[in-house]
């Protein structure tokens, strides 16, 4: 993996391992500058995105970080600075789990306002005319259950080097017009010592909860535990 190249303007640091040219720069910033809302469709979590056409890159995806649950209250951007940023964190992440083979977006750039406490942003390739399964679940029940499928065999390259994705859920999983299967949200993903079994089975939980607390078809829960442990 070549290094990390950082750039800084109006107080924003942004890195990424492709150096970028002064006018994407200028152009980041005044987007992570725009107020955003966070999304409201079904799974659609805590963050917020913008889309955007970025020269040289093509249409990309800007991740506004936000916090969730009492805390949000009274603080929704800003972080407590231990180490690397969120964003950097799964900037690398998503290098990582694409050079083992999983299907996830390109990540492009990362970038963070602020040193103990700060905001901070991913931007990565974009996923385009995509829906979530959780929304395909909804409108194509038995689609969606075959594209479980292939969500678990992407779950069993995690599993392969170890990779705990802790929030993998139908809403973290994009699926596009060629109905191939993007898996997002790393945020929090983490290396274990966990045998593969025991991994196996805190992301079936972890799925069949979100299934369960958002109605969708059961038989997501199904297919998904039949896959892992075939």
């Amino acid at each position: 993996m070549s290094d990390l190249h950082f750039t800084t303007f109006e107080s924003v640091r942004i890195g990424s391992y492709r150096p970028l040219e002064k006018t994407q720069v200028k152009e980041l910033v005044r987007l992570f500058n725009q107020p955003t809302a966070a999304a409201r469709i079904v799974l659609g979590g805590r963050t917020s995105v913008v889309r955007y056409k970025m020269e040289g890159f093509g249409p990309v995806v800007i991740k506004y970080y936000r916090r969730g649950g009492f805390i949000s209250r009274f603080n929704e951007k800003t972080y407590l600075r231990s180490g690397k940023t969120r964003a950097q964190r799964e900037y690398e992440v998503l290098e990582h789990v694409r050079r083992v083979g999983v299907r996830a977006p390109r990540p492009v750039a990362f970038a963070h306002r602020g040193f103990l406490f700060y905001h901070c942003w991913l931007v990565t390739d974009e996923v385009e005319q995509h829906q979530t399964l959780a929304a395909l679940s909804l409108a194509d029940p038995k689609q969606a259950v075959l594209l479980t499928g292939v969500v678990a065999a992407e779950i069993n390259r995690l599993i392969d080097h170890h990779l705990h994705h802790v929030d993998l859920h139908p809403g973290n999983v994009l699926i596009d017009v060629q109905h191939r299967v993007f898996l997002i949200d790393f945020d929090k993903t983490r290396r274990t010592q966990l045998q593969p079994g025991d991994l196996r089975s805190r992301y079936v939980k972890r799925w069949q909860r979100a299934v369960a607390k958002h109605r969708l078809p059961a038989d997501l829960s199904r297919a998904m535990e039949d896959a892992l442990f075939v």
